[in-house]
């Protein structure tokens, strides 16, 4: 009886040590996070792509303009005041840095550029500064510490000015077919219709059945 017992107990010893080393051997071979690690890992590499364009999207967004001001001063226009309370307003809670768009709101004198570059400079100290005393004033007793920084970014989107200058037109309204041009040559107006099987761009309806 007691050399069963013996057995018995090194026979389970046995089977122990075996599930053991095999438990750790499986665990070697396996990835027991799959698919939850590389799910991860995907998820990181899209927004490693997209977060450049997200914070560029936001600092535009934080931007005021300089058609935000008078031409040529610091005062804020209707428009700007309406900008700043926008981004104090912000939930749940501003962002604290806020750009100023350097002046290019001035005349430049090719004779004289270093007179550009000092007048540039000071009216953007100026703007910077009603920037901030108007959103300090937005946010009393909120405690905001706001940072207004200078940049020089690229306008998002073309006025249609450049567009038009592009495509050899005008500011004038396009002129009806058959009406007579103020130039001899209207300009600035689409085509009645584009080359062979092309669509009428009257707006009218399509063709009968």
């Amino acid at each position: 009886m007691n050399g069963f017992i013996r057995r018995s107990v090194a026979a389970g010893c046995v089977a122990g040590s075996l599930a053991w080393v095999g438990g750790c051997y499986y665990r070697d071979l396996v990835d027991p996070c799959y698919p939850e690690r590389y799910e991860h890992a995907a998820k990181q590499e899209v927004y490693a792509g997209v977060a450049p364009q997200i914070n560029n999207g936001h600092v535009l967004d934080q931007t005021v303009w300089n058609y935000h001001f008078e031409a040529g001063k610091d005062r804020l226009t209707p428009g700007g005041v309406e900008q700043l309370a926008y981004l104090a307003r912000r939930r749940p809670c501003p962002d604290p840095t806020v750009y100023v768009q350097t002046a290019q709101d001035l005349a430049y004198d090719q004779t004289a550029p270093e007179r550009f570059v000092q007048q540039r400079s000071d009216l953007d100290a100026r703007r910077v500064k009603a920037v901030k005393d108007y959103l300090m004033a937005a946010t009393a007793g909120r405690a905001v510490d706001f940072q207004v920084l200078v940049h020089d970014p690229s306008e998002v989107g073309m006025s249609a000015v450049p567009v038009l200058t592009a495509i050899g037109g005008s500011l004038q309204p396009p002129i009806p077919p058959g009406a007579p041009s103020l130039n001899g040559t209207p300009r600035g107006s689409l085509p009645t219709s584009a080359g062979a099987g092309g669509v009428s761009t009257s707006g009218g309806g399509g063709a009968g059945r």
